[in-house]
C-alpha cells in the first residue's frame, strides 16, 4: 500500500488484534476509532479465560478527515502498546494469493476453482503444485500455472526447498493442501507455520491408510466428517479451523460414504480457506478462535 493512499481508495478495513485479557481493551479500541471519525460496521471479540488471551476483529470505515490509512495504523500503536497487543489493519479489497498443492484426487481442487471463479473466495490461485501430472489439464484449463514436483525417496528435501522458492516467487499468502498425499517435513511445516491449511477425513486416527470409507462401512459408522486445520509437525493434529459432519446409516454403501466424505472434505476446506483469507482465524495455542459472523 502506498504511504499516500487515502481511505477513499477503499471503503472498509479490517482490524485484527490479540493480547492478554484485561480491562478497557474494547473501550480503548473503539474509542480510538471514534476519535478518528471511523464508523465501526462490525465488531467481534472473545476472552478466553482458560488461556488468558483476548481476540478482536473489527470492520470499520474511516472518516473523510482521515488523510491516510497508514497514519491511522501508526496512530493505533499507542493503544497496542498499552495492552501488549499484536494487531494488523487489512485491506479486504486486496485478493489473497494462494498456492494449492494436490496429488491425484481432484474434488477439493475442483471446488476451490469453482468458488474462485464464482467470486465466493476473494483470492487468486497463483500456482498449483503436484507430485503427479494427473490434474495438469484441469489446472491449465483455468489458465493457472501447474508445477510438477515428483517425490521419491531421494529428492524430498530438494523438492521441498523448491516449494519454498515457489512460495516466495509467487508471494503466496497461504498454502492449501487440497488432498496432497505427502507428509511434509518438520522443517517445512515450521517454515509454513500459520499459513498452511490441510484437509483430512475425520476418522483419524481410527481408520488409517487406504480406503478409509470402506473401513468405516465395515465398522458400521453412523456419522462421517472432515477436518480442516493448520499444518504442524504433528501429523493431522494441527489447530482445527473447521469441521463438517453428516449422519449416515446402514443404507449407505462404501461408494455412498466416499461421495459424502468428498463433499464434506470440499466444504470444510473451502470454509477454512475463506475464514483465513477474511482474517477471521486467530491461533490460541493448539486451538483456534474463528469469528464467523460480521462483515467480510
Amino acid at each position: 500500500m502506498s504511504p499516500n493512499q487515502t481511505h477513499a481508495d477503499n471503503d472498509e478495513y479490517i482490524l485484527t488484534a490479540a493480547c492478554p485479557c484485561g480491562k478497557g481493551i474494547v473501550a480503548d479500541v473503539t474509542g480510538f476509532l471514534a476519535e478518528q471519525g471511523a464508523f465501526i460496521a462490525s465488531l467481534e471479540q472473545y476472552d478466553n479465560e482458560s488461556t488468558g488471551n483476548f481476540f478482536m476483529r473489527a470492520v470499520f470505515r474511516p472518516d473523510e478527515s482521515v488523510d491516510s490509512i497508514v497514519a491511522l495504523r501508526d496512530g493505533f500503536s499507542t493503544v497496542a502498546q498499552r495492552h501488549a497487543m499484536d494487531y494488523a489493519i487489512h485491506d479486504p479489497s486486496k485478493r489473497a494469493r494462494v498456492l494449492v498443492m494436490v496429488s491425484k484426487t481432484d474434488h477439493c481442487l475442483a471446488d476451490l476453482l469453482y468458488r474462485v471463479n464464482n467470486q465466493d473466495l476473494h483470492m487468486d490461485i497463483v500456482a498449483v503444485v503436484s507430485n503427479h501430472k494427473d490434474l495438469r489439464p484441469m489446472v491449465e484449463r483455468d489458465g493457472i500455472r501447474f508445477v510438477h514436483l515428483p517425490i521419491d525417496g531421494d529428492n524430498k528435501s530438494h523438492q521441498e526447498r523448491r516449494l519454498i522458492e515457489l512460495v516466495d516467487e509467487t508471494q503466496a499468502d497461504l498454502v492449501v493442501l487440497a488432498r496432497y498425499m505427502q507428509i511434509l517435513s518438520d522443517e517445512l511445516t515450521q517454515e509454513l507455520s500459520g499459513r498452511c491449511i490441510n484437509i483430512h477425513h475425520s476418522f483419524l486416527p481410527g481408520f488409517k491408510g487406504a480406503r478409509p470409507y470402506y473401513q468405516a462401512y465395515e465398522r458400521g459408522v453412523k456419522q462421517i466428517g472432515a477436518t480442516a486445520h493448520y499444518v504442524t509437525r504433528d501429523l493431522d493434529e494441527g489447530p482445527i479451523i473447521e469441521q463438517v459432519v453428516e449422519r449416515v446409516d446402514h443404507n449407505y454403501t462404501p461408494q455412498n460414504l466416499t461421495r459424502v466424505g468428498r463433499d464434506n472434505e470440499s466444504k470444510a476446506l473451502s470454509r477454512a480457506v475463506k475464514y483465513h483469507i477474511e482474517h477471521r482465524v486467530f491461533l490460541d495455542g493448539q486451538r483456534t478462535v474463528v469469528f464467523k459472523g460480521g462483515r467480510q
